[in-house]
């Protein structure tokens, strides 16, 4: 989740058991989510938003390419079709869908966000770069205009999935070169497998790069 100085609250996926990653990290209020993908892993908690969008009393509102918010609309639709109203005395989760266009800029409140398109296999996954911030998920490479608009960040948040090669991500050598390459001055490494243990990882990466881990608050100028 992205913080702003002036408390616009941006989530970034909505993955398995959102539910207790929230309570857990004290979040009760969110104001947009944004998409990377469909797969399963980033989206198959979307349900626990309810609590989200019945406080807001609207629905809240989602952004992702066309393709994911098309997928996400025939996996819940009951989500984002207003026609499915709930029982009376009971709820539903609720959400607005607004297609974005990589490259093209959005004002979410007070966050600027930017989607850029990275490969994922067959499919096309957005990253963001949000003012200092720019998040990286799921990627295969880095396209040199994805690399343009991801320059200048001072905090990278990389995907960096096996030590080996891997057909649809980053493997931890790509992930390193990358972020050396994109030149952040914090780089944390994320959609890690248990492969990786923590310390140890942490004790042979290059300087300015480090594992990510549940909990983790980073603060940016």
């Amino acid at each position: 989740m992205v913080e702003t100085d002036r408390g616009t609250r941006l989530l970034i996926d909505t993955p398995p058991e959102l539910r207790i990653q929230l309570i857990a990290n004290g979040i009760d209020r969110v104001d947009a989510v944004l998409f990377t993908h469909e797969h399963a892993d980033h989206t198959h908690g979307l349900d626990d938003i309810r609590a989200v969008s019945v406080r807001r009393h609207a629905p809240l509102p989602m952004y992702g390419s066309a393709a994911t918010l098309a997928a996400l609309a025939r996996k819940f639709p009951y989500i984002f079709d207003d026609a499915m109203q709930p029982l009376p005395g009971t709820s539903k989760p609720e959400g607005r869908a607004t297609v974005l266009v990589a490259g093209a800029e959005v004002a979410i409140d007070d966050a600027v966000v930017t989607p850029i398109a990275l490969p994922h296999g067959q499919i096309t996954v957005f990253g963001y770069r949000i003012g200092p911030l720019a998040y990286v998920t799921d990627a295969k490479r880095i396209p040199p205009e994805a690399r343009e608009a991801l320059s200048g960040a001072k905090v990278l948040v990389l995907n960096a999935l096996f030590r080996t090669e891997h057909p649809t991500h980053l493997s931890l050598p790509d992930a390193i070169r990358t972020a050396q390459e994109l030149g952040a001055e914090r780089t944390y490494l994320t959609h890690l497998t248990h492969a990786n243990f923590h310390a140890d990882l942490e004790a042979e990466l290059p300087r300015g790069i480090v594992p990510a881990f549940d909990g983790l608050t980073v603060r940016i100028d």
